[in-house]
């Protein structure tokens, strides 16, 4: 069932029966969700020109999903005590998929603050206590893609012929904060190469130990948060990085 996403690279762990219940119940749906990952790539160009953040290359895949039926959705949920309605409460996924056996939720978590990870799955918990959902699934950066950014940031960036600061605009990279600067301009006044110099910074504060990425989830999960909800993780590889062209679909968003 997930032996494609494997050999590519994924991480992918099932908790709490999580198996066994897609590949039951949710043969069709499960398919879909692995060839919308197995297409799915970053283009360094756009990762770097979007600031780090959710730009174009996260929103292909939402759109590949949405497609496939994955569609965001909010759940509403009603108390009536001795016939008197309270408050309703309200939880929105950003990809529901509505089966014949039951409805999985799906959370893309790219690049956030790691707190993230506790409230989708708190959320994942209380909407299967429900039983509004039958399983939760988290896709976020895997660990190899997490080890691999400096390195491949750093590459593109000197192999782009970024050697001081007139270059970033030609990068599509815009205004940044002065401490940024500040730092780049420190290094390279130690003898690091503007782009290493740049790569470090730029990854360290875009894609830092605190931010939504393959240990953090585990970390979570192995702790025992959003148990008993059935999970499926699933941690994209370096691999999905692109050397590639920008799509022709948009500009790359400044920082």
């Amino acid at each position: 069932m997930f032996d494609g996403l494997t050999e590519a690279g994924f991480d992918v762990r099932t908790r709490n029966h999580a198996a066994a219940i897609l590949s039951h119940d949710f043969p069709e749906e499960t398919a879909e969700l692995v060839e919308a990952l197995l297409a799915f790539r970053i283009t360094l160009a756009e990762l770097v020109g979007g600031g780090g953040g959710e730009s174009g290359q996260t929103q292909r895949l939402r759109r590949a999903l949405a497609e496939r039926r994955w569609r965001k959705h909010r759940f509403t949920v009603q108390t009536i005590v001795d016939g008197r309605e309270r408050e309703g409460v309200s939880h929105e996924v950003d990809h529901v998929r509505f089966g014949q056996a039951g409805t999985l939720a799906l959370e893309i978590e790219w690049n956030n603050k790691d707190p993230f990870f506790d409230r989708d799955l708190e959320n994942f918990h209380r909407l299967h206590a429900l039983s509004a959902i039958s399983l939760g699934v988290i896709v976020t950066r895997g660990a190899s893609m997490q080890a691999a950014m400096l390195e491949r940031i750093g590459g593109w960036m000197a192999g782009q012929g970024l050697s001081g600061e007139a270059d970033l605009e030609r990068l599509g990279i815009g205004t940044r904060t002065r401490a940024q600067r500040d730092a780049v301009a420190a290094q390279v006044a130690r003898g690091v190469p503007f782009a290493e110099a740049f790569a470090r910074k730029f990854v360290q504060d875009k894609f830092g130990p605190a931010t939504t990425h393959w240990a953090k989830l585990e970390e979570r999960v192995l702790r025992g948060v959003g148990n008993p909800c059935p999970l499926l993780l699933i941690g994209l590889p370096a691999g999905v990085l692109s050397e590639a062209p920008l799509p022709q679909d948009g500009p790359p968003r400044l920082l």
